[in-house]
Protein backbone atom coordinates (compact mmCIF):
# COMPACT_ATOMS: atom_id res chain seq x y z
CA UNK A 1 0.00 0.00 0.00
CA UNK A 2 1.32 3.12 -0.77
CA UNK A 3 -0.14 6.70 -0.40
CA UNK A 4 1.43 10.33 -1.67
CA UNK A 5 0.42 13.89 -2.49
CA UNK A 6 1.53 13.05 -6.27
CA UNK A 7 1.24 10.20 -8.20
CA UNK A 8 4.34 9.94 -10.07
CA UNK A 9 5.35 9.72 -6.51
CA UNK A 10 3.12 7.33 -5.69
CA UNK A 11 4.01 5.00 -8.91
CA UNK A 12 7.57 5.11 -7.81
CA UNK A 13 7.20 4.32 -4.17
CA UNK A 14 4.61 1.06 -5.79
CA UNK A 15 7.33 0.04 -8.04
CA UNK A 16 9.87 -0.74 -5.47
CA UNK A 17 7.07 -2.70 -3.59
CA UNK A 18 6.36 -4.69 -6.74
CA UNK A 19 10.06 -5.67 -7.18
CA UNK A 20 9.52 -7.24 -3.51
CA UNK A 21 11.47 -3.80 -1.89
CA UNK A 22 11.01 -2.54 1.84
CA UNK A 23 8.74 0.13 3.27
CA UNK A 24 11.64 2.18 3.88
CA UNK A 25 13.12 0.99 0.91
CA UNK A 26 9.92 2.44 -0.84
CA UNK A 27 9.36 5.66 0.94
CA UNK A 28 12.71 6.87 -0.02
CA UNK A 29 11.98 6.66 -3.53
CA UNK A 30 8.94 8.23 -2.91
CA UNK A 31 10.51 11.29 -1.06
CA UNK A 32 12.82 11.72 -3.29
CA UNK A 33 10.72 11.91 -6.48
CA UNK A 34 8.26 14.63 -4.29
CA UNK A 35 11.33 16.75 -3.88
CA UNK A 36 11.69 17.30 -7.84
CA UNK A 37 7.89 16.87 -8.57
CA UNK A 38 6.36 19.23 -5.21
CA UNK A 39 9.21 22.11 -5.12
CA UNK A 40 6.71 24.02 -2.91
CA UNK A 41 6.83 21.87 -0.59
CA UNK A 42 9.94 20.04 -0.16
CA UNK A 43 13.07 19.52 -1.17
CA UNK A 44 16.78 18.48 -0.70
CA UNK A 45 17.11 21.69 1.08
CA UNK A 46 14.75 20.44 3.93
CA UNK A 47 13.95 17.56 6.36
CA UNK A 48 12.08 14.74 7.55
CA UNK A 49 10.59 13.09 10.39
CA UNK A 50 9.56 9.58 10.06
CA UNK A 51 7.96 7.24 11.81
CA UNK A 52 8.58 3.25 11.23
CA UNK A 53 7.26 0.05 12.69
CA UNK A 54 7.71 -3.80 11.76
CA UNK A 55 5.13 -6.24 11.90
CA UNK A 56 5.16 -7.04 15.18
CA UNK A 57 4.81 -3.14 15.99
CA UNK A 58 8.08 -2.46 17.10
CA UNK A 59 8.29 1.25 16.16
CA UNK A 60 11.46 3.79 15.73
CA UNK A 61 11.45 7.80 15.04
CA UNK A 62 13.67 8.88 12.92
CA UNK A 63 14.47 13.11 13.23
CA UNK A 64 15.79 14.48 10.13
CA UNK A 65 15.82 17.78 11.77
CA UNK A 66 18.56 20.24 10.96
CA UNK A 67 20.31 21.92 13.29
CA UNK A 68 21.13 25.79 13.51
CA UNK A 69 24.52 27.33 12.60
CA UNK A 70 27.09 27.99 15.05
CA UNK A 71 27.39 31.78 13.59
CA UNK A 72 23.34 32.09 15.50
CA UNK A 73 25.33 33.08 18.63
CA UNK A 74 25.56 36.46 17.23
CA UNK A 75 21.41 36.85 16.55
CA UNK A 76 20.08 38.83 19.64
CA UNK A 77 16.97 40.32 20.29
CA UNK A 78 15.95 40.76 16.18
CA UNK A 79 12.82 39.26 14.67
CA UNK A 80 14.17 36.08 12.41
CA UNK A 81 12.65 37.17 8.67
CA UNK A 82 10.14 34.75 7.61
CA UNK A 83 12.25 34.43 4.22
CA UNK A 84 14.95 35.11 2.48
CA UNK A 85 19.22 34.05 3.63
CA UNK A 86 18.37 35.60 6.97
CA UNK A 87 15.87 32.89 7.52
CA UNK A 88 18.46 30.27 6.43
CA UNK A 89 19.27 29.18 9.75
CA UNK A 90 19.61 25.67 10.13
CA UNK A 91 20.66 22.87 7.79
CA UNK A 92 18.65 20.70 5.65
CA UNK A 93 19.16 16.72 7.17
CA UNK A 94 16.60 14.97 4.11
CA UNK A 95 19.40 13.22 2.41
CA UNK A 96 20.84 12.23 5.35
CA UNK A 97 17.04 10.62 6.96
CA UNK A 98 17.22 8.69 3.89
CA UNK A 99 20.83 7.13 4.37
CA UNK A 100 19.85 6.58 7.98
CA UNK A 101 16.56 5.06 7.01
CA UNK A 102 18.24 2.62 4.40
CA UNK A 103 20.81 1.63 6.83
CA UNK A 104 18.65 0.52 9.32
CA UNK A 105 16.17 -1.03 6.82
CA UNK A 106 19.40 -3.29 5.61
CA UNK A 107 20.18 -3.81 9.41
CA UNK A 108 16.82 -4.62 10.28
CA UNK A 109 14.41 -5.37 7.89
CA UNK A 110 16.72 -7.49 5.23
CA UNK A 111 16.92 -4.58 2.97
CA UNK A 112 18.79 -4.99 -0.78
CA UNK A 113 18.04 -2.13 -2.37
CA UNK A 114 20.72 0.76 -2.71
CA UNK A 115 20.45 4.47 -2.37
CA UNK A 116 21.70 5.21 -6.37
CA UNK A 117 18.73 2.72 -6.90
CA UNK A 118 16.22 4.38 -5.40
CA UNK A 119 17.23 7.98 -6.73
CA UNK A 120 17.08 7.08 -9.94
CA UNK A 121 13.67 8.31 -10.48
CA UNK A 122 14.02 11.43 -9.06
CA UNK A 123 17.19 12.20 -10.70
CA UNK A 124 15.33 11.31 -14.20
CA UNK A 125 12.30 13.49 -13.79
CA UNK A 126 14.34 16.41 -12.89
CA UNK A 127 17.18 16.46 -15.85
CA UNK A 128 14.10 14.90 -18.24
CA UNK A 129 10.55 16.91 -16.76
CA UNK A 130 7.53 16.84 -16.00
CA UNK A 131 4.22 18.43 -16.23
CA UNK A 132 3.49 21.19 -13.20
CA UNK A 133 0.40 19.97 -10.63
CA UNK A 134 -2.25 22.53 -10.17
CA UNK A 135 -1.07 22.39 -6.39
CA UNK A 136 2.64 23.99 -8.10
CA UNK A 137 0.87 26.59 -9.79
CA UNK A 138 -1.72 27.57 -7.30
CA UNK A 139 1.32 27.96 -4.99
CA UNK A 140 3.46 30.21 -7.17
CA UNK A 141 0.42 32.17 -8.16
CA UNK A 142 -0.21 32.43 -4.73
CA UNK A 143 3.67 34.07 -4.33
CA UNK A 144 3.70 35.74 -7.03
CA UNK A 145 3.69 39.38 -5.55
CA UNK A 146 6.76 37.98 -3.38
CA UNK A 147 8.68 35.99 -5.63
CA UNK A 148 10.46 38.42 -7.83
CA UNK A 149 12.41 39.36 -4.60
CA UNK A 150 13.60 35.70 -4.03
CA UNK A 151 16.93 34.93 -4.63
CA UNK A 152 17.55 32.97 -8.30
CA UNK A 153 13.85 31.54 -7.39
CA UNK A 154 12.14 33.27 -10.66
CA UNK A 155 14.76 31.62 -12.84
CA UNK A 156 14.32 28.38 -11.73
CA UNK A 157 11.16 27.54 -10.39
CA UNK A 158 8.98 30.35 -12.35
CA UNK A 159 7.29 28.22 -15.02
CA UNK A 160 4.30 30.11 -15.83
CA UNK A 161 6.05 31.88 -19.22
CA UNK A 162 7.56 28.46 -20.67
CA UNK A 163 5.48 25.28 -22.47
CA UNK A 164 6.40 21.76 -22.48
CA UNK A 165 8.12 19.64 -19.49
CA UNK A 166 9.46 21.33 -16.61
CA UNK A 167 13.32 20.60 -15.86
CA UNK A 168 15.61 21.24 -13.57
CA UNK A 169 18.58 20.14 -14.64
CA UNK A 170 21.18 21.53 -11.63
CA UNK A 171 18.68 19.49 -9.28
CA UNK A 172 19.86 16.26 -11.63
CA UNK A 173 23.31 17.20 -11.45
CA UNK A 174 23.13 17.45 -7.45
CA UNK A 175 21.02 13.93 -7.13
CA UNK A 176 23.98 12.21 -9.54
CA UNK A 177 26.12 13.52 -7.27
CA UNK A 178 24.58 11.55 -4.49
CA UNK A 179 24.11 8.99 -6.65
CA UNK A 180 27.92 8.83 -7.30
CA UNK A 181 29.15 9.84 -4.24
CA UNK A 182 26.79 8.91 -1.49
CA UNK A 183 23.88 10.86 0.86
CA UNK A 184 26.97 12.01 2.80
CA UNK A 185 28.21 13.89 -0.50
CA UNK A 186 25.49 16.54 0.85
CA UNK A 187 27.42 17.46 3.75
CA UNK A 188 31.50 16.65 3.39
CA UNK A 189 32.08 15.68 -0.15
CA UNK A 190 32.38 17.53 -3.83
CA UNK A 191 28.21 18.04 -3.35
CA UNK A 192 28.62 20.33 -0.06
CA UNK A 193 31.59 22.77 -1.27
CA UNK A 194 29.00 23.35 -3.77
CA UNK A 195 26.00 24.27 -1.30
CA UNK A 196 28.72 26.10 0.74
CA UNK A 197 29.83 28.20 -1.77
CA UNK A 198 26.08 29.15 -2.97
CA UNK A 199 25.19 29.15 0.60
CA UNK A 200 27.90 31.86 1.16
CA UNK A 201 27.02 33.46 -2.19
CA UNK A 202 23.27 34.37 -1.34
CA UNK A 203 23.79 35.83 1.98
CA UNK A 204 23.21 32.72 4.59
CA UNK A 205 25.35 31.95 7.76
CA UNK A 206 25.48 28.60 7.91
CA UNK A 207 28.73 27.04 6.88
CA UNK A 208 30.75 23.91 5.74
CA UNK A 209 31.33 22.81 9.33
CA UNK A 210 27.17 23.14 10.47
CA UNK A 211 26.94 20.60 7.39
CA UNK A 212 29.42 18.35 8.37
CA UNK A 213 27.56 18.05 11.83
CA UNK A 214 24.04 16.99 10.68
CA UNK A 215 22.94 13.91 11.33
CA UNK A 216 19.48 12.17 12.11
CA UNK A 217 18.83 11.28 15.54
CA UNK A 218 16.90 7.89 16.38
CA UNK A 219 14.61 8.42 18.73
CA UNK A 220 11.71 6.74 21.00
CA UNK A 221 8.31 7.81 19.93
CA UNK A 222 5.84 9.01 22.04
CA UNK A 223 2.33 6.72 22.51
CA UNK A 224 -1.00 7.21 23.49
CA UNK A 225 -3.84 5.04 24.35
CA UNK A 226 -7.06 6.03 22.67
CA UNK A 227 -10.44 3.70 23.34
CA UNK A 228 -7.80 0.59 23.03
CA UNK A 229 -5.78 1.88 20.10
CA UNK A 230 -2.40 2.79 20.30
CA UNK A 231 -1.36 6.15 18.93
CA UNK A 232 1.75 6.44 17.68
CA UNK A 233 3.44 10.31 17.32
CA UNK A 234 7.18 11.79 17.15
CA UNK A 235 8.73 13.32 20.52
CA UNK A 236 9.64 16.88 21.03
CA UNK A 237 11.12 19.18 19.01
CA UNK A 238 8.24 18.23 17.43
CA UNK A 239 4.33 19.10 17.79
CA UNK A 240 3.50 14.87 17.57
CA UNK A 241 2.43 15.32 21.85
CA UNK A 242 0.24 17.97 20.49
CA UNK A 243 -1.86 15.49 18.43
CA UNK A 244 -1.77 13.17 21.10
CA UNK A 245 -3.08 15.67 23.39
CA UNK A 246 -5.77 16.31 21.51
CA UNK A 247 -7.00 12.55 21.16
CA UNK A 248 -6.18 12.47 24.97
CA UNK A 249 -8.90 15.06 25.97
CA UNK A 250 -11.05 13.61 23.31
CA UNK A 251 -10.69 10.36 25.08
CA UNK A 252 -12.68 11.12 28.12
CA UNK A 253 -15.34 12.61 25.78
CA UNK A 254 -18.26 11.11 24.76
CA UNK A 255 -18.39 11.18 21.02
CA UNK A 256 -20.59 8.55 20.51
CA UNK A 257 -23.19 11.34 21.31
CA UNK A 258 -21.71 13.83 19.09
CA UNK A 259 -22.68 12.66 15.52
CA UNK A 260 -20.12 12.52 12.44
CA UNK A 261 -20.36 15.75 10.99
CA UNK A 262 -22.35 17.78 13.28
CA UNK A 263 -22.16 20.80 15.42
CA UNK A 264 -21.73 18.68 18.91
CA UNK A 265 -18.92 16.71 17.07
CA UNK A 266 -16.63 19.88 15.76
CA UNK A 267 -17.19 21.97 18.90
CA UNK A 268 -15.74 19.51 20.97
CA UNK A 269 -12.73 18.95 18.66
CA UNK A 270 -12.42 22.23 18.33
CA UNK A 271 -12.42 22.67 21.78
CA UNK A 272 -10.22 20.18 22.66
CA UNK A 273 -7.69 21.79 20.01
CA UNK A 274 -7.42 24.61 21.81
CA UNK A 275 -6.87 23.06 24.98
CA UNK A 276 -4.03 21.07 23.70
CA UNK A 277 -2.62 23.86 21.94
CA UNK A 278 -2.11 25.74 25.32
CA UNK A 279 0.69 23.42 26.06
CA UNK A 280 2.86 24.04 22.83
CA UNK A 281 4.94 26.56 24.42
CA UNK A 282 6.28 24.04 26.11
CA UNK A 283 7.50 22.07 23.27
CA UNK A 284 11.96 22.63 22.44
CA UNK A 285 14.50 20.65 21.35
CA UNK A 286 14.39 18.62 24.43
CA UNK A 287 17.22 19.99 26.22
CA UNK A 288 15.60 22.97 26.60
CA UNK A 289 12.53 21.49 27.45
CA UNK A 290 11.65 22.13 31.40
CA UNK A 291 8.65 19.32 31.07
CA UNK A 292 8.84 15.89 30.48
CA UNK A 293 6.64 15.00 27.66
CA UNK A 294 4.56 12.09 28.86
CA UNK A 295 3.85 14.28 32.29
CA UNK A 296 2.33 16.79 29.78
CA UNK A 297 0.33 13.57 28.08
CA UNK A 298 -0.42 12.12 31.55
CA UNK A 299 -3.99 10.73 31.98
CA UNK A 300 -5.04 12.99 34.69
CA UNK A 301 -3.87 16.46 33.02
CA UNK A 302 -5.82 15.48 30.20
CA UNK A 303 -9.02 14.79 31.85
CA UNK A 304 -8.44 17.60 33.87
CA UNK A 305 -8.49 19.66 30.36
CA UNK A 306 -11.45 17.92 29.22
CA UNK A 307 -13.71 19.00 32.29
CA UNK A 308 -12.99 22.71 31.12
CA UNK A 309 -14.75 22.37 27.45
CA UNK A 310 -18.31 23.36 28.15
CA UNK A 311 -20.51 21.93 25.40
CA UNK A 312 -22.67 24.74 24.82
CA UNK A 313 -20.05 27.53 24.82
CA UNK A 314 -16.60 27.90 22.94
CA UNK A 315 -13.35 29.48 24.31
CA UNK A 316 -12.05 32.82 23.12
CA UNK A 317 -8.98 32.07 20.96
CA UNK A 318 -6.30 34.81 20.13
CA UNK A 319 -3.27 33.07 20.05
CA UNK A 320 -1.00 33.56 16.38
CA UNK A 321 -0.76 30.89 13.91
CA UNK A 322 2.34 29.35 12.75
CA UNK A 323 2.58 28.80 8.63
CA UNK A 324 4.55 25.93 7.25
CA UNK A 325 4.03 23.53 4.47
CA UNK A 326 4.70 19.88 3.57
CA UNK A 327 4.33 16.42 2.09
CA UNK A 328 2.95 13.34 3.76
CA UNK A 329 3.65 9.77 2.39
CA UNK A 330 3.30 6.22 3.38
CA UNK A 331 3.74 2.73 2.50
CA UNK A 332 3.14 -0.73 3.93
CA UNK A 333 4.93 -3.43 2.31
CA UNK A 334 4.18 -7.05 2.27
CA UNK A 335 5.33 -7.90 5.32
CA UNK A 336 3.38 -5.88 7.05
CA UNK A 337 5.89 -3.28 8.02
CA UNK A 338 5.34 0.44 7.15
CA UNK A 339 6.72 3.84 7.27
CA UNK A 340 4.68 7.13 7.73
CA UNK A 341 7.16 10.47 6.66
CA UNK A 342 6.99 13.65 6.27
CA UNK A 343 9.30 16.16 4.34
CA UNK A 344 9.11 19.71 4.48
CA UNK A 345 10.93 23.20 3.68
CA UNK A 346 8.68 24.71 6.26
CA UNK A 347 6.74 27.36 4.26
CA UNK A 348 5.84 26.88 0.53
CA UNK A 349 9.11 27.53 -1.54
CA UNK A 350 10.92 27.90 1.80
CA UNK A 351 13.23 30.60 2.32
CA UNK A 352 12.58 31.31 -1.38
CA UNK A 353 16.69 31.23 -1.82
CA UNK A 354 18.07 29.10 -4.67
CA UNK A 355 21.68 27.83 -3.67
CA UNK A 356 24.00 28.65 -6.48
CA UNK A 357 23.97 25.94 -9.61
CA UNK A 358 22.88 22.87 -7.01
CA UNK A 359 18.78 23.64 -7.99
CA UNK A 360 18.01 23.56 -4.55
CA UNK A 361 15.44 25.88 -2.11
CA UNK A 362 17.01 26.11 0.87
CA UNK A 363 14.37 25.72 3.98
CA UNK A 364 13.57 28.65 6.04
CA UNK A 365 13.12 26.84 8.97
CA UNK A 366 15.18 29.19 10.97
CA UNK A 367 12.08 31.23 11.29
CA UNK A 368 10.77 29.07 13.84
CA UNK A 369 13.14 29.83 16.14
CA UNK A 370 12.29 33.27 18.34
CA UNK A 371 15.04 35.64 19.63
CA UNK A 372 13.64 35.81 23.12
CA UNK A 373 15.34 35.15 25.68
CA UNK A 374 14.65 32.58 28.23
CA UNK A 375 12.06 30.92 26.17
CA UNK A 376 12.31 27.32 25.12
CA UNK A 377 12.14 27.54 21.86
CA UNK A 378 15.25 30.96 21.22
CA UNK A 379 17.68 30.27 18.62
CA UNK A 380 20.95 28.66 19.48
CA UNK A 381 23.85 27.02 17.92
CA UNK A 382 23.29 22.97 17.13
CA UNK A 383 19.73 23.66 18.63
CA UNK A 384 16.64 22.06 16.96
CA UNK A 385 13.63 24.14 15.99
CA UNK A 386 10.28 23.88 17.16
CA UNK A 387 8.61 21.08 14.50
CA UNK A 388 4.91 21.06 13.09
CA UNK A 389 5.62 18.26 11.32
CA UNK A 390 4.27 15.11 13.17
CA UNK A 391 3.49 12.02 11.35
CA UNK A 392 1.54 9.08 12.50
CA UNK A 393 0.67 5.26 13.11
CA UNK A 394 -1.80 3.58 15.19
CA UNK A 395 -1.23 -0.18 16.76
CA UNK A 396 -3.74 -2.51 17.84
CA UNK A 397 -3.33 -5.75 19.51
CA UNK A 398 0.30 -4.86 18.88
CA UNK A 399 1.05 -4.53 15.74
CA UNK A 400 0.56 -1.71 13.07
CA UNK A 401 -2.78 -1.44 11.47
CA UNK A 402 -3.00 2.14 10.07
CA UNK A 403 -0.72 4.96 9.37
CA UNK A 404 -1.58 9.00 8.53
CA UNK A 405 -0.61 12.16 8.21
CA UNK A 406 -1.17 15.30 6.71
CA UNK A 407 0.53 18.90 5.63
CA UNK A 408 -0.59 22.11 7.19
CA UNK A 409 1.87 23.15 9.96
CA UNK A 410 -0.73 24.18 13.26
CA UNK A 411 -3.33 22.38 11.00
CA UNK A 412 -1.62 19.03 10.83
CA UNK A 413 -2.99 18.64 14.44
CA UNK A 414 -6.26 19.83 13.38
CA UNK A 415 -7.18 17.99 10.85
CA UNK A 416 -5.38 14.85 12.34
CA UNK A 417 -8.55 15.54 14.96
CA UNK A 418 -11.17 14.98 12.30
CA UNK A 419 -8.93 12.39 10.36
CA UNK A 420 -8.34 9.89 13.19
CA UNK A 421 -12.20 10.22 15.25
CA UNK A 422 -13.61 9.54 11.71
CA UNK A 423 -11.36 6.56 11.33
CA UNK A 424 -11.72 5.18 15.00
CA UNK A 425 -14.36 6.01 15.87
CA UNK A 426 -16.50 6.37 13.49
CA UNK A 427 -14.84 3.55 11.67
CA UNK A 428 -15.05 5.52 8.07
CA UNK A 429 -12.53 3.85 5.51
CA UNK A 430 -9.54 6.69 4.57
CA UNK A 431 -11.33 8.20 1.66
CA UNK A 432 -14.42 8.77 3.33
CA UNK A 433 -12.63 10.45 6.31
CA UNK A 434 -10.30 12.58 4.31
CA UNK A 435 -13.89 13.85 2.45
CA UNK A 436 -14.74 15.40 5.95
CA UNK A 437 -14.94 19.08 6.35
CA UNK A 438 -11.65 20.52 8.33
CA UNK A 439 -11.21 23.59 10.31
CA UNK A 440 -8.20 26.12 10.82
CA UNK A 441 -8.07 27.57 13.87
CA UNK A 442 -7.25 31.39 14.53
CA UNK A 443 -4.57 33.46 12.24
CA UNK A 444 -3.53 32.04 8.96
CA UNK A 445 -1.45 32.93 5.67
CA UNK A 446 -4.80 33.51 3.57
CA UNK A 447 -6.71 35.03 6.52
CA UNK A 448 -5.69 37.36 9.63
CA UNK A 449 -8.37 37.39 11.31
CA UNK A 450 -8.90 35.62 14.63
CA UNK A 451 -11.64 33.47 13.14
CA UNK A 452 -12.61 29.40 13.08
CA UNK A 453 -12.16 28.54 9.32
CA UNK A 454 -14.32 26.20 7.86
CA UNK A 455 -14.76 24.15 4.51
CA UNK A 456 -17.64 25.57 2.78
CA UNK A 457 -19.26 21.86 2.55
CA UNK A 458 -20.22 22.19 6.26
CA UNK A 459 -23.84 22.44 6.48
CA UNK A 460 -25.61 25.72 6.93
CA UNK A 461 -27.23 24.07 9.93
CA UNK A 462 -24.20 22.96 11.47
CA UNK A 463 -21.99 26.62 10.73
CA UNK A 464 -25.50 28.31 12.69
CA UNK A 465 -25.14 26.09 15.61
CA UNK A 466 -21.86 26.44 16.20
CA UNK A 467 -21.80 30.29 15.76
CA UNK A 468 -24.52 29.97 18.40
CA UNK A 469 -21.63 28.29 20.58
CA UNK A 470 -19.91 31.76 19.76
CA UNK A 471 -17.32 30.27 17.30
CA UNK A 472 -16.59 33.54 15.25
CA UNK A 473 -16.16 31.66 11.62
CA UNK A 474 -14.90 32.51 8.45
CA UNK A 475 -16.41 30.22 5.58
CA UNK A 476 -13.42 29.03 2.96
CA UNK A 477 -13.93 26.72 -0.27
CA UNK A 478 -14.97 23.52 -0.27
CA UNK A 479 -11.65 21.25 -0.95
CA UNK A 480 -9.43 24.46 -0.68
CA UNK A 481 -5.78 23.76 -0.88
CA UNK A 482 -5.39 25.98 2.29
CA UNK A 483 -6.65 22.91 4.48
CA UNK A 484 -3.46 21.07 3.43
CA UNK A 485 -3.36 17.39 2.22
CA UNK A 486 -3.70 14.24 4.06
CA UNK A 487 -3.26 10.70 3.25
CA UNK A 488 -4.37 7.35 5.38
CA UNK A 489 -3.29 3.78 4.51
CA UNK A 490 -5.82 0.96 6.94
CA UNK A 491 -4.90 -2.12 6.91
CA UNK A 492 -6.89 -3.60 10.16
CA UNK A 493 -7.34 -7.45 9.75
CA UNK A 494 -11.39 -6.78 10.70
CA UNK A 495 -11.63 -4.15 7.94
CA UNK A 496 -11.13 -4.26 4.33
CA UNK A 497 -8.08 -3.14 3.83
CA UNK A 498 -7.65 0.38 1.69
CA UNK A 499 -5.76 3.50 1.05
CA UNK A 500 -6.36 7.46 -0.28
CA UNK A 501 -5.10 10.41 -0.60
CA UNK A 502 -6.44 13.55 -0.21
CA UNK A 503 -9.28 14.85 -2.41
CA UNK A 504 -7.92 19.02 -1.91
CA UNK A 505 -5.27 17.29 -4.35
CA UNK A 506 -3.72 15.52 -7.02
CA UNK A 507 -2.00 13.14 -4.88
CA UNK A 508 -3.33 9.27 -4.73
CA UNK A 509 -2.94 5.34 -3.58
CA UNK A 510 -2.16 2.24 -4.71
CA UNK A 511 -2.65 -0.84 -2.91
CA UNK A 512 -2.44 -4.75 -4.20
Amino acid sequence: MVTSPHPLATEAGAEVIKAGGTAIEAAIAIGSVLTVVTPHFCGLGGDAVWLVADQHGKSHCFLGIGQAGEATSAIRNQPIPLRGPASMLTTACVVDSWDHALTFSRENWFGTRSLPALLERAMDLAANGYEPSKSQDFWLDFRAGETTNWHGFSQYFDHRNTTGLFKQPGLADSFAALMAEGARSFYEGKLSKRIVEGLKAAGSCLTAADLALTRTRDVSPLTLDYRGTILVAPPPPTQGMTTLAIMGILNHMRLASAPSGSAERYHLLVEAVKRAFMDRAHVSDPASMSWNPKDLLATERLRAAADTIDPHQALVWPHEHQHGDTVFFSVVDRQGRCASVLQSTYFDWGSGVVVGDTGILWQNRGAAFTTQPGHPNCIAPGKLPFYTLNPGLALRDGRPFLTYGTQGADGQPQTLAVLLTALLDDKLTPAEALEKPRFLLGKTFSDARDSLKVEGMMSDECLEQLAGRGHDLARLAAFSPIFGQAGALLFDTDRTPSAAHDPRGEGCAWIE
